[in-house]
């Protein structure tokens, strides 16, 4: 039966689905890529609360507790790397920090109780799915103490924080589409991989754009100021 909060959850992951592949095919930095990556944002806040709260309270089911929660965190740590070009750090991503760490616990903790049950599962759900989510809970909570004790991060290094969270998060809602969803499309479908197509070019995505930014951050200062004074000459020189 469909509630209210169920529709709210179902729209949110369509919108938030079709603006994520929208926001990583349009130019970063430019404005469609900005529109897209905010309704992005407000949905996939939107469909990850309304998904915990659903798998805690009306429909249990611990891996879309951890899921949602993780989630619900990725994208609004990738938001806020976002709008903080000044760099800089607040009790806000103190509590990002602690939320993450609440997370790698729920998960871990789900996952030991599917290992220590009679068939090895919890809701249907192996216990390797828990401690997986739970493990990046963890790696993510790392990172944010490294973010706190560097200060935060600018340039380079914050667009990855950024792209990698967001990226993450669209990844985690594609799976949550399908398989996740595998029943609502047909057998002969399901059969072929093209259902799989989306998820290939999502992580390829990922991984270009980590390898690109992540050369960036690679490149010495001093020839950064080269290629400044480069640029400064030769603009000299055409304006003669």
């Amino acid at each position: 039966m469909l509630t209210p909060l169920l529709i709210i959850h179902i729209c949110g992951a369509t919108v938030g689905l079709l603006s994520g592949f929208m926001a990583m095919a349009f130019r970063k930095g430019s404005g469609l890529h900005g529109a897209a990556g905010t309704v992005f944002f407000v949905s996939m806040l939107t469909m990850s609360s309304s998904a915990a709260y659903i798998a805690t309270f009306l429909r249990p089911i611990a891996i879309n507790v951890v899921a949602g929660l993780l989630t619900f965190y990725l994208v609004s740590t990738a938001w806020r790397a976002a709008k903080r070009r000044e760099g800089g750090t607040s009790i806000v991503d103190v509590g990002a920090m602690l939320f993450a760490i609440g997370v790698a616990a729920l998960g871990l903790m789900f996952g030991f109780e599917a290992r220590h049950s009679p068939n090895g599962m919890k809701d249907g759900i192996p216990v390797a799915m828990y401690f997986i989510f739970g493990s990046v809970g963890l790696l993510f909570a790392v990172a944010d103490v490294r973010f706190l004790v560097r200060g935060g991060v600018v340039g380079a290094k914050r667009i990855v924080r950024h792209l990698w969270r967001m990226s993450l998060a669209l990844l985690i809602a594609t799976l949550s589409f399908f398989p996740g969803q595998a029943k609502l499309f047909p057998k002969w479908l399901r059969a072929t991989n093209l259902l799989y197509v989306p998820h290939v070019l999502l992580l390829g995505g990922i991984l270009l754009g980590l390898y690109r930014w992540s050369a960036r951050k690679r490149v010495p200062q001093d020839r950064v100021i080269a290629a400044g004074h480069g640029q400064a000459i030769a603009g000299s020189i055409v304006r003669a």
